[in-house]
């Protein structure tokens, strides 16, 4: 796999839009990192480790709304394998004037666009989620 950030973007994307109540994405740091955001920002439920055919994998109970319509209704990533997108810290972005996420690889680890704001640190943009 190329690139993890774009899988997990695919694969949560896919399960939205099929109304499933979980989905699962072979586990590493990265991703971890995002399900923990993604949970913070209420965006999903909860995440769980679970393990098939002796592979680690990442477990995500997706979130919807009363009318059953998912509550992540977009995603779209930033930085690429082949261009990456690096911001400074004055020039972090906001997501649809602060109702969406975006996540970012810095310094300190993976943190959020508001994360950064208040650490006065710049970063990758990895992705934007609302």
């Amino acid at each position: 796999m190329t690139d993890p950030v774009a899988d997990i973007l695919t694969r949560l994307r896919n399960a939205c839009h099929a109304k499933y109540k979980k989905v699962d994405v072979p586990a590493s740091i990265l991703k971890r990192e995002i399900a923990r955001i993604l949970v913070e920002q209420k965006f999903i439920n909860s995440f769980t480790d679970i393990e098939k055919d002796r592979h680690p994998y990442l477990r995500l109970y997706l979130r919807y709304d009363a009318n059953e319509m998912p509550i992540i209704s977009g995603l779209q990533r930033v930085s690429t394998p082949g261009r990456r997108k690096y911001v400074a810290k004055d020039k972090v972005p906001k997501v649809l004037n602060g109702l969406g996420v975006a996540i970012m690889s810095t310094s300190k680890g993976i943190l959020t666009d508001k994360q950064t704001r208040e650490l006065g640190i710049g970063g990758e943009v990895l992705c934007y989620i609302w």
